[in-house]
C-alpha cells in the first residue's frame, strides 16, 4: 500500500542504510542518498578508518575531505575485528524493517560481514559491493583511469597526464546509489533481497564503450591522439585574454558557432580563408577539421581583451563559454557556487568549522529540498544508534564502550 504523501517529506524518507566504507566511491553513495531523506549510518572503526585525516584537513587535524563527504549521515565506531564487535554490525546490517536492512560498502568484507553470513540472518538483506578489478585485483581510481586510456589523450600527448577528478570513484558512488534503489524496488515487488557486485574498473570501461571509444577503434580502426584543449569532434578550445585569464569556448550546433563567429566578427575572413584551404564550416566534422585555422583567428580576438570585456561581448545565449577559475576565483566569482543557489547552505559542522555546504542538486516538485546537513564528528551517533536500532539499554553501551567494543563519546 502506497505511504501517504503526507507523512513523507523526502524521496528516501525511512530508507535506512548502513555504510561501511573509506576513500570516495561508498561515501558519495551513502551521501547521495543521505541528501534525498535516507537515513545512512557510516560505520567507522575505533579512531576512524584509512580516509579519517585525508587531506584537506583544518588547523586541527580534522578532515574537510571526510566531512564533506559524510555530512548528512550518523557516524558510529565499532571495532570489526572483535567477535562481539561483528556480532553488533551483523544486527545492524540486518536489523528488521522494510525499508532496512540494506548494506553498502567498499571494502574487502567476507566471513561474518559477507552476503552469505548476513542472508542468512536476514534472507531479504540487500548488499551492494563495490571491489576493484572483475579479475580480483585492487584498483583505485587513477590505476583504473591509466589503464582506460585517458591519461594519454589528456594534454599534448608528449607524456601521460592524469586529471584530479576521482571520476570513476564518483560514477562509482552513483553506480551504487542506482543498485540500491534498484535492489530496494526489487525487494518491495518480490520479497526477494540479493548481493550486487560491481567493480571500479567496469564502471571505468563502460564508460569508455557507452562514449564509442571502443567502437571507434574497431570499427574504423582509429587511433585516437591527444589534442590539448580541443573539443573533439567538434570546435572548441582555450584562449588567454589580455589581463592574463583563460576561457573555454564551444560551438557545437550550427546556431552555437554562427553566434561565436559573429560575436569575434571574423565570419566572413574565416569563411574564405577556410574555403581556400579546402575546409568547410557549416558542420560539427568540417569544423573539427579546421580547428587550427579557427583558433588562429579567434586568438588575437581574445587576446585584446579582457574577460570583462569578452563577458561583455558574450550576450547571445546561444555562445558557450566559460572561464577557467581556481577554486578561491569560484568562490568569488561565480553565483553558482553560493547560497544564492538553494542546492548550498554555510553552515557550520562542529569540529570541521562552517563551510559552503551542497544538498542534492535534485530538485523535486513533490517535496521540498532538504537543506545540507552537518558533518558528524567519527563515532558520535554510536550510542544513539545502538539504543534506538538495537534496542541496547545505556548500561549495555557503556559496558561496549569500555571494552573498546564500541567508540563514540561517553554514554
Amino acid at each position: 500500500m502506497p505511504t501517504s504523501p503526507t507523512t513523507v517529506t523526502q524521496p528516501l524518507s525511512g530508507l535506512r542504510i548502513i555504510e561501511f566504507s573509506a576513500f570516495v566511491a561508498a561515501p558519495s553513495s551513502g551521501l547521495a542518498l543521505a541528501q534525498l531523506g535516507a537515513d545512512v549510518i557510516r560505520i567507522d572503526p575505533l579512531g576512524g578508518n584509512i580516509d579519517a585525516r585525508r587531506l584537506p584537513v583544518n588547523a586541527e587535524g580534522m578532515s574537510l575531505y571526510w566531512a564533506s563527504l559524510n555530512h548528512g549521515k550518523r557516524s558510529i565506531e565499532i571495532d570489526p575485528r572483535k567477535p562481539e564487535g561483528q556480532k553488533l554490525l551483523q544486527a545492524l546490517i540486518a536489523a528488521p524493517g522494510e525499508s532496512a536492512g540494506i548494506f553498502v560498502t567498499n571494502l574487502g568484507v567476507d566471513g561474518a560481514l559477507g552476503y552469505d553470513a548476513l542472508s542468512a540472518l536476514r534472507p531479504d538483506l540487500i548488499m551492494v559491493q563495490l571491489t576493484g578489478s572483475p579479475d580480483g585485483a585492487n584498483a583505485v581510481d587513477y590505476t583504473v583511469n591509466c589503464a582506460a586510456g585517458f591519461p594519454l589523450l589528456t594534454g599534448d600527448g608528449n607524456k601521460p597526464v592524469n586529471h584530479v577528478l576521482p571520476a570513476w570513484d564518483l560514477l562509482a558512488g552513483m553506480t551504487i546509489a542506482t543498485a540500491v534503489l534498484a535492489a530496494e524496488r526489487h525487494r518491495r515487488l518480490t520479497g526477494q533481497g540479493q548481493l550486487v557486485k560491481l567493480t571500479l574498473a567496469d564502471v571505468a570501461f563502460s564508460a569508455v564503450a557507452n562514449l564509442g571509444y571502443l567502437a571507434d577503434t574497431e570499427v574504423n580502426h582509429n587511433r585516437r591522439s591527444a589534442d590539448g584543449n580541443f573539443l573533439y569532434g567538434a570546435y572548441g578550445d582555450a584562449f588567454r585574454t589580455a589581463d592574463g585569464r583563460h576561457v573555454m569556448v564551444v560551438a557545437i550546433s550550427d546556431r552555437q558557432w554562427k553566434a561565436l563567429a559573429k560575436a569575434v566578427g571574423v565570419d566572413e575572413a574565416l569563411s574564405a580563408a577556410a574555403s581556400a584551404l579546402g575546409h568547410r564550416l557549416d558542420s560539427e566534422e568540417g569544423r573539427w577539421q579546421a580547428r587550427e585555422l579557427i583558433s588562429a583567428f579567434l586568438r588575437p580576438w581574445f587576446a585584446k581583451r579582457t574577460l570583462a570585456e569578452v563577458g561583455a561581448a558574450f550576450t547571445d545565449r546561444a555562445l558557450l563559454w566559460g572561464p577557467y577559475r581556481n577554486v578561491e576565483q569560484m568562490l568569488a566569482e561565480d553565483p553558482r557556487v553560493s547560497e544564492s543557489n538553494p542546492m548550498f547552505a554555510r553552515i557550520e559542522h562542529a569540529g570541521y568549522g562552517r563551510f559552503l555546504t551542497a544538498g542534492s542538486p535534485l530538485e523535486f516538485t513533490a517535496s521540498p529540498r532538504l537543506a545540507p546537513a552537518p558533518a558528524p564528528r567519527i563515532g558520535d551517533q554510536t550510542s544513539e544508534v545502538l539504543r534506538e536500532v538495537l534496542g541496547l539499554s545505556q548500561t549495555q553501551v557503556q559496558a561496549l564502550q569500555a571494552a573498546a567494543v564500541v567508540g563514540g563519546p561517553a554514554s
